[in-house]
């Protein structure tokens, strides 16, 4: 697979007048070590060659072979490529057109290359000079993809009429029809309510823009955290930049080619069949020519030097991204579990109010006239009213608990909580250096239950040195290798493997290091070359070797064919790209598994001339390959190979030559031992995670012996016995153990399948052990195959291609299942990476997690950026449980009073007429009057809705905020991960938790006041106001409608004032699921949470504010609650924490009863 890598002049953007403002730039871009990280830069810094907009958004490109050619700066434009390639061919014709045009008109691919270069005015070794450069730069701005436009007006409307919202303006237009024309004259509270109500849409509205804007501002900040450089040639000399204000390569003219290059173009055209690459014209189209490298395709295989003719909005990507729009964002969980709250709350409020409506209309304008006198008929929620409904007759009482309903059942406080949960975790993942690039990777990380890591620089310190060096028939240590190899007289053994360890090897030292000792410099370069490169050169400077061999061909190192070749003339001759009789020295240098196969001689360290390689030499060799594999060391053979070759150099067929004929007949030169040691923190992450409940694998390209060695030394290995191999799997499969499989228990700690076949009980996890897969085995797994190796817990998958990996991610994805299983078990998998070649599979798991110190590729197509040591992911995953825990928690405390506790006085109501005395403050006032009946129907609610909106939008909101900042209750990492399928954010036990426990408790506790308060200061018992219907009224016990009136206020304030209060003792039940508040109180360190006092005082305060200022009283009809009804509910909020204790008591005592089995 293959990487671009700048070592180029730049150039600047080509307008349209192609003379004036022509820009160029020049690349060479090669494969790259695909299990390695680039070596980092001085300073502590990674080199960085992406753009800081490319990390901004995750690339949905799925590369099966290669990695993008990302442009840096412009492979923005990756993560949506596919979508706007489709969406263009849709576009207007007169668009489609002007954009063919365009190209047509260009001819960059079929002029001369030295034509091409005097047409932009640039060198095609120096580049541009700085001041060229930066006038280029100033003309026409840094080189990025035109972004689209924010639909904000979109985003306004939904904001506003989306979600709960679009019910609360039903209510808006109940209100201002009571208001006028349903009353005469016009009822000013119930304008006030309208208002009311059109603030608190707003207030979400307001909340819902503030989250977005908050949260798209920390993910620019966190993204800008993220270096972006890249490595340019001006004036001759290479420079390290800002990329974004580099004028980069994107469309460009290939110059010169390594004869194998081959391109991947599916990005952009939907075809997923591979290109050659070629020097010359192939096509009269642009688009279509073969010598023209496009932004944002895949380079496959190979390596070649170009011009850029086209950057920005004017590369062929560039100008696609102007003709489309923004592709719709898909629901991120949180907000399909929101949305799916929303639908069953919704569909309850309606079925509520259908409910009165029927109710009223069937038996109570039938049995009691008098109660709603005139009720009217609602044709639908607008309340528009039926025709036949007699003119003049009152209406409002029927629309007034219809709108009750409403207000009282929607909690409208949640959006809110919600939406600052999100914006609290994000900062908090900042905080702890853990860099998400969407909420959406927050959601998901607390569902992960399989990961699958990378080896090289992610579970080692990508800080590879040669630790043995040997030959075939006699080992030698590194110090006695490095003293020979420094001789002058050095044995022609020792020679060659010094030649080919400089001449083999990418790496180069930074210019800026060169006074430092060898040991000290910095390397640029992938890790296995760096170690070999440093290792040569210690023993002596490889400048007069390399300037006297200089490289005629080459085929860089990819994950697929694991081996790096390069050719060099082997005398001083005539190197002209007509091949003729000189004789070429061909070295490779690869995987000992790979290349073993093709060799048939060796270099005898003991004869110091070259010997057939026998199959006693092969035995030798293989045990010295596998003893330095269990070691834990890389393997690296070197081989040499002289050939002539037949074809012209530089030709598509000289390279399927050089493949074919210098792959074969090698002779071993000799082996390097790598050692990368593992990072320190690896081991404790592993066991972190497997107590969390997730799959550790390894997937790495390393032989299967050396992966064995670092799973070991790293945990993902426990057992003393043999891992399994693939002829294990295919025993299991032909002794017919796993076919007709059944359930027995999907209990975590009793997950056990039974065999029809009569081979007894078989545990999930299958074969007990572990399971070494290489990539042979993989390739031949089968979909039955695939059921048991899903079923292994400790797996390591060795010698793997990028594609195998892409497939590994699909298969624990979507084929993790048992034969005649009714349903997939579906996993989330996260992959962490570090390399080039892990960007597939990156971009394909549920969460792509990639280090900072990692390639620039790998980093682009990640979800999640790890800035501090890898351990860190266990911090995120940790994370991302607690926010869903903390959702969960808010809910439960907002549903009891914002919801169950204020809906049932409105069906008591109306069921069981408890009165309604006529307030025109604290309730929704419709004045009843026909020219048939005179007299007015007054009827008395608990709790009005003025009440309802202030305890739901305000006083719970800020206790709310408490539980949002709550810390773990205990080690969510200790839990098995959520199943997002079936693990609701609002689920059975959260609804019986809040609504049949808390949501009881304090509704009868509400009323009791209430009652308590009427019968005290009014005398009248609780049995006289049940099926009162039309009876309160004027005389009722001999008091006037005023007093009646004044009785309702003081009463309704004091079902208010007791919700708040007892949401204090809720508050602090809820923080807890299982722990008592005894072991985990607010005040002491441990589960110190000072939010929780602050929320209650201000609750406090506004229920002191609503009831006791006189403005408010006036408006609305609130009046001063007594002072010993604001000291009962604190007696009965310690109550309702008691009682919720004891369920924890018994959940604890008895953690498989029937209550635990309920318990949320």
């Amino acid at each position: 697979m293959a990487g671009p890598e700048y070592y180029a002049p730049e150039g600047s953007n080509l307008n349209q007048d192609l003379e004036n403002d022509a820009k160029q730039a020049r690349i060479r871009f090669h494969d790259r070590s695909d299990n390695e990280a680039p070596q980092k830069g001085r300073g502590g810094r990674t080199q960085r060659r992406m753009s800081r907009d490319s990390s901004r958004r995750r690339s949905m490109s799925a590369a099966n072979t290669g990695i993008p050619l990302e442009f840096r700066t412009l492979s923005i434009g990756l993560s949506e490529s596919k979508q706007i390639s489709q969406e263009f061919d849709s576009k207007d014709e007169n668009l489609k057109t002007e954009e063919l045009d365009f190209f047509a008109n260009l001819n960059f691919h079929s002029v001369a290359a030295d034509q091409v270069l005097k047409s932009l005015n640039t060198s095609e070794k120096l580049g541009l000079d700085d001041t060229t450069a930066a006038a280029s730069l100033e003309r026409d701005g840094k080189n990025t993809l035109p972004k689209v436009r924010d639909q904000y007006w979109r985003k306004i409307f939904w904001y506003v009429f989306g979600g709960f919202c679009s019910v609360l303006w039903f209510g808006v237009i109940v209100f201002f029809l009571c208001w006028q024309p349903l009353s005469s004259p016009p009822s000013i509270p119930n304008l006030a309510m309208a208002i009311m109500v059109i603030i608190v849409i707003l207030l979400q509205a307001s909340f819902s823009a503030f989250q977005d804007w908050s949260t798209k501002r920390v993910m620019n900040s966190i993204l800008d955290l993220l270096p972006a450089e890249a490595m340019v040639i001006r004036d001759g000399q290479a420079k390290k930049m800002p990329a974004t204000d580099l004028v980069v390569p994107a469309d460009l003219r290939l110059l010169s080619t390594s004869g194998d290059i081959r391109f991947d173009r599916s990005v952009l055209t939907g075809e997923p069949d591979e290109i050659e690459g070629a020097v010359n014209c192939t096509n009269e189209s642009f688009l279509e020519s073969r010598n023209i490298a496009l932004m944002g395709t895949l380079v496959t295989n190979g390596n070649g030097h170009g011009v850029v003719v086209l950057t920005g909005g004017n590369s062929v990507m560039g100008r696609i991204a102007k003709a489309t729009t923004a592709v719709e964002a898909k629901p991120t969980l949180i907000q399909q579990e929101i949305s799916r709250f929303i639908r069953i709350i919704v569909f309850l409020t309606i079925c509520l109010a259908l409910l009165i409506v029927l109710f009223w209309v069937g038996w109570v304008r039938i049995k009691h006239s008098g109660y709603m006198s005139v009720v009217a008929m609602l044709n639908d929620v607008l309340g528009t009213i039926v025709a036949f409904i007699p003119e003049g007759l009152p209406i409002g009482v029927a629309l007034n608990n219809v709108m009750g309903c409403i207000v009282a059942f929607i909690p409208e406080g949640m959006p809110i909580g919600v939406a600052l949960t999100l914006m609290m975790v994000a900062n908090r993942m900042k905080a702890a250096n853990i860099l998400p690039k969407g909420l959406a990777t927050v959601e998901t990380l607390g569902c992960v239950n399989v990961l699958c890591s990378d080896k090289t620089g992610t579970l080692t310190e990508n800080k590879m040195v040669v630790s043995s060096t040997s030959f075939v028939d006699k080992p030698y240590s590194v110090e006695d290798t490095l003293d020979i190899m420094a001789r002058p007289d050095a044995p022609e053994i020792f020679s060659e493997f010094h030649k080919a360890a400089l001449l083999c090897n990418d790496s180069v030292f930074d210019p800026l290091s060169m006074d430092l000792p060898v040991g000290k410099r910095e390397i640029h370069g992938n890790a296995t070359d760096a170690a070999v490169f440093r290792f040569a050169e210690t023993a002596k400077s490889g400048d007069d070797l390399r300037n006297s061999n200089p490289r005629a061909f080459q085929i860089p190192f990819n994950s697929k064919n694991k081996w790096m070749l390069t050719m060099h003339p082997s005398n001083n001759g005539d190197h002209s790209t007509k091949v003729e009789t000189p004789e070429y020295v061909v070295y490779v240098k690869g995987a000992p598994d790979v290349l073993l196969p093709n060799c048939s001689t060796y270099f005898s360290a003991e004869t110091n001339k070259v010997q057939p390689l026998d199959e006693k030499s092969r035995e030798l060799f293989s045990a010295l390959q596998d003893r330095l594999a269990r070691k834990a060391e890389r393997v690296i053979i070197l081989c040499r190979r002289l050939y002539t070759p037949k074809e012209v150099l530089g030709s598509n067929y000289f390279g399927d030559e050089i493949i074919r004929e210098c792959i074969q007949d090698l002779t071993i030169i000799g082996v390097f031992g790598i050692m990368d040691p593992p990072r320190a923190e690896t081991a404790n992450t592993v066991e972190c995670c497997r107590r969390a409940g997730i799959r550790f694998f390894m997937v790495t390209g390393d032989f299967g012996t050396t992966a064995v060695a670092i799973a070991r030394q790293v945990g993902i290995i426990t057992g003393d016995t043999e891992p399994h191999l693939y002829e294990d799997i295919v025993k299991v499969r032909n002794s017919k153990i796993t076919r007709d499989l059944v359930k027995v228990d999907d209990k975590p700690e009793k997950r056990f399948w039974k065999s029809k076949a009569n081979v007894g009980n078989l545990p999930l996890d299958a074969f007990q052990g572990s399971l070494v897969l290489d990539g042979t085995g993989l390739s031949k797994l089968t979909a039955e195959d695939w059921d048991i190796v899903c079923s292994y817990r400790e797996i390591v998958f060795a010698r793997t291609t990028p594609e195998q990996k892409l497939r590994i991610v699909n298969e624990f994805e979507q084929k993790l299942r048992i034969v005649n299983e009714l349903k997939d078990r579906e996993n989330v998998v996260a992959v962490t990476g570090d390399g080039v070649n892990d960007a597939p599979a990156l971009r394909a798991a549920h969460v792509g997690v990639a280090v900072v110190s990692g390639s620039d590729v790998a980093i682009e197509a990640a979800d999640l950026v790890l800035l501090d040591k890898f351990d860190s992911i266990v911090d995120a995953i940790r994370l991302g449980r607690l926010v869903f825990q903390n959702l969960q928690k808010m809910i439960s405390y907002l549903l009891p009073a914002g919801s169950w506790s204020e809906v049932w006085p409105v069906l008591l109501n109306v069921f069981v007429g408890v009165p309604l005395p006529l307030s025109s403050f604290l309730m929704i006032i419709i004045c009843v009057f026909t020219d048939v009946f005179s007299s007015m129907a007054l009827v008395p609610l608990p709790l009005s809705s003025f009440l309802m909106i202030i305890t739901c939008v305000f006083t719970d909101v800020f206790s709310s905020m408490a539980l949002i900042m709550e810390q773990e209750e205990f080690d969510l990492l200790s839990l098995p991960p959520r199943n997002h399928k079936r693990d609701h954010l609002i689920n059975l036990k959260i609804y019986c938790q809040s609504y049949l426990f808390i949501g009881v408790l304090e509704t009868v506790m509400a009323h009791a006041m209430f009652f308590l308060y009427m019968y005290q200061a009014a005398g009248i018992p609780m049995r006289s106001l049940l099926l009162l219907f039309e009876g309160y009224t004027e005389g009722f016990y001999g008091y006037t409608q005023a007093e009646l009136t004044h009785f309702n206020n003081v009463g309704q304030c004091v079902y208010f004032v007791t919700l708040v209060i007892l949401q204090w003792g809720n508050l602090l039940s809820i923080r807890n699921k299982r722990l008592s508040i005894t072991q985990a109180d607010p005040i002491r360190k441990a589960h110190r949470n000072v939010w929780i006092p602050c929320g209650a005082l201000i609750a406090f305060c506004i229920a002191i504010f609503v009831t006791e200022t006189p403005a408010i009283q006036s408006v609305f009809g609130t009046a001063a609650v007594p002072i010993k009804h604001w000291l009962i509910p604190l007696g009965l909020a310690t109550a309702l924490i008691m009682m919720d204790e004891i369920r924890k008591l018994f959940v604890r005592l008895f953690p498989k009863g029937p209550i635990a089995r309920i318990a949320w």
